[in-house]
């Protein structure tokens, strides 16, 4: 790609662990990507907004309080409302796999649970926006 990987991490919710997004923010600058935090405690809105507004090509949602059943929805109906329709909406953390089969029937690009390997995060992204292609 001629341009920078522009990811966007976010921890929504009441979720107060954040090390393992700190480490794959990490890994990604050290793979070239630009990466946003935002933070812990971000409410869907907040995160759907900062995406937009810092233009990025992958928003990757943490979760770990089992709220994802509820917070992915408003995250896409939230992108959906602004317009965007070519951000890829990643998931990560702690979820059951029957509820990843769901989260990617409503959207969701891809999920990386809490044992993906860093070369696995980073090849998927990397894959998800080729295929994207140019925006």
């Amino acid at each position: 790609m001629s341009k920078n990987i522009r990811v966007l991490l976010a921890k929504v919710g009441l979720d107060g662990h954040d090390r393992g997004v700190k480490i794959v923010a990490r890994t990604l600058r050290d793979a070239g990507m630009d990466v946003v935090y935002t933070g812990l405690h971000r409410s869907p809105e907040e995160v759907v907004s900062a995406a937009v507004q810092e233009d990025v090509d992958v928003l990757g949602v943490s979760l770990l309080s089992g709220a994802h059943m509820t917070i992915f929805p408003k995250i896409i109906a939230g992108l959906k409302g602004r317009g965007v329709n070519d951000m890829i909406l990643l998931g990560g953390g702690v979820m059951p796999d029957e509820d990843v089969i769901a989260l990617k029937n409503m959207g969701v690009h891809e999920v990386l649970l809490q044992d993906t390997p860093p070369n696995q995060i980073i090849a998927t992204i990397r894959r998800l926006v080729a295929e994207r292609g140019e925006r």
